[in-house]
């Protein structure tokens, strides 16, 4: 995709111009930063239904038919079922294991681990596992 910026005198005339053939996930998530608006997913926390930012999100989590929401310091339940949260994320998020989708934006570290898996420590210190099957993924997206 060719991206062009012409700079410009008056902060008035400030805008982004976005010409497409049709408006992909990718060019929905730009759209979305340019306007300062995040993606929202509605999630449950106290019986109440709350919109939950998508850059907030840590990791999500599929387990015992329920799907759980981790951010930094809450857990929040979705009705929404893991593939359809994956469809519905952007490509900030991967697949990291059958039952879990991290955000790589929140990873701080990897490391190999035994019998091929990994282990991903994020900015809030907490430790996932990457499956084995999910890690040549992720080090294509982290560029690995």
């Amino acid at each position: 995709m060719k991206v062009e910026v012409n700079p410009i005198k008056n902060i008035e005339d400030e805008k982004a111009v976005i010409s497409v053939v049709f408006v992909t996930e990718e060019i929905q998530s730009a759209i979305d930063i340019l306007e300062n608006n995040c993606r929202v997913i509605p999630v449950t926390h106290n019986g109440e239904t709350v919109m939950c930012k998508t850059d907030r999100i840590y990791y999500i989590e599929s387990v015992d038919k329920k799907t759980f929401v981790y951010t930094k310091d809450d857990c929040f339940e979705s009705k929404l079922r893991l593939y359809e949260l994956e469809e519905k994320l952007n490509k900030g998020f991967v697949r990291c294991a059958k039952a879990m989708i991290v955000n790589i934006r929140k990873i701080n570290s990897v490391k190999s681990d035994i019998n091929g898996r990994m282990t991903a420590e994020l900015l809030n210190k907490e430790q996932i596992v990457i499956a084995r099957s999910y890690v040549k993924d992720l080090k294509g997206r982290l560029g690995l």
